[in-house]
């Protein structure tokens, strides 16, 4: 078995689309109207608007309901990307902190609340 993506239900795609494109500099592949992939080299994250829970089973899934999950971006250098991404981020959860266990991180929420968590490894 393999990890082939992790989904986000939302009841705004193309804000979330737009969000993602923008942190990740990625375009993001739409499949549909109510669905996109945003395909990085090590990973999918897919969008999915709510209307599509139905096919899933009745309340299979809710928007703007997750504080379990942080979605974890690996780059060369947070302070780099931190730099980059004052402009497009209202608020920061943190700013970039060295970590026990050997990372740097620098965490932040998306448009609905998802924790967003860009690191790189401490040489």
């Amino acid at each position: 078995m393999e990890l082939a993506a992790v989904r986000l239900f939302t009841d705004d795609v193309d804000a979330l689309v737009a969000f993602y494109e923008r942190i990740t500099g990625l375009t993001a592949v739409r499949l549909h109207e109510l669905f996109a992939e945003v395909r990085t080299p090590t990973g999918t994250l897919a969008i999915a608007s709510v209307k599509t829970v139905p096919l899933l089973g009745e309340g299979a899934a809710a928007a703007r309901s997750n504080r379990s999950v942080a979605f974890d971006f690996s780059v060369e250098d947070v302070d780099a990307s931190y730099a980059r991404l004052k402009g497009a981020i209202d608020t920061f959860v943190n700013e970039p902190t060295d970590m026990p266990w050997g990372n740097r991180s620098l965490l932040f929420r998306d448009p609905d609340g998802n924790l967003i968590n860009v690191f790189s490894r401490k040489s």
